[in-house]
């Protein structure tokens, strides 16, 4: 790969790119069980809205978002504030050159840092390319719930896997929301990390 590509948070300005990646997904597979693929108006909103609390990155390519990854809240009830949803979505010209793993890296890595317990993952079947990349990044698979989404002519299953980000039974601190994190020398510190194991793309 010739250009460089730079794994950063994202900003309701990269609402059109990210919107870009994720059409395909809605418009062409049952990866995502969305109907009609959300505008960039409603990306910016879903960016901004995700921020405050938890990771949403781009990577980026001489300014072409070409993937994302982002985390958000498994339920709106109390107890389950330690526990994030996660997905990943890479664009289809970039694909097995690294870019998932490494969007992941700096997404599990700041989830852990922020004080997470658990990443959780749902994945449409069949997509063996995802279930190898959560493999790889140390997700288990936990469970399937069988034909629980109809779409493109037909039924799917989703498979459920998680993610442990921390242990032990002590009560845990309130997870520190990522508007604060990103600030903070420590995620300077996981994209460092994220870089250096991932100098070039595609290797």
């Amino acid at each position: 790969m010739d250009q460089a590509i730079i794994i950063r948070p994202a900003r309701e300005a990269d609402a059109a790119g990210v919107a870009a990646v994720y059409a395909p997904y809605v418009r062409d597979t049952a990866v995502s069980f969305e109907a009609e693929p959300p505008s960039a108006t409603v990306m910016a909103e879903r960016i901004a809205g995700t921020l405050a609390t938890h990771p949403w990155l781009v990577a980026d390519r001489s300014g072409e978002i070409v993937g994302y990854a982002y985390a958000g809240k498994h339920s709106q009830r109390a107890a389950y504030r330690w526990t994030a949803d996660v997905t990943v979505y890479v664009g289809a010209q970039v694909r097995r050159e690294g870019i998932g793993r490494s969007l992941y890296g700096v997404l599990l890595a700041a989830l852990r840092e922020q004080g997470f317990r658990s990443a959780f993952a749902e994945i449409v079947l069949p997509n063996p390319g995802s279930s190898r990349l959560h493999e790889a990044m140390g997700f288990k698979h936990i469970g399937t719930h069988m034909d629980i989404g109809f779409k493109l002519g037909r039924w799917h299953d989703i498979a459920y896997w998680r993610l442990g980000l921390s242990h032990g039974d002590a009560a845990p601190q309130e997870p520190i929301p990522f508007a604060t994190f990103q600030c903070s020398p420590a995620f300077d510190t996981v994209l460092a990390r994220i870089a250096e194991a991932s100098e070039t793309f595609g290797r």
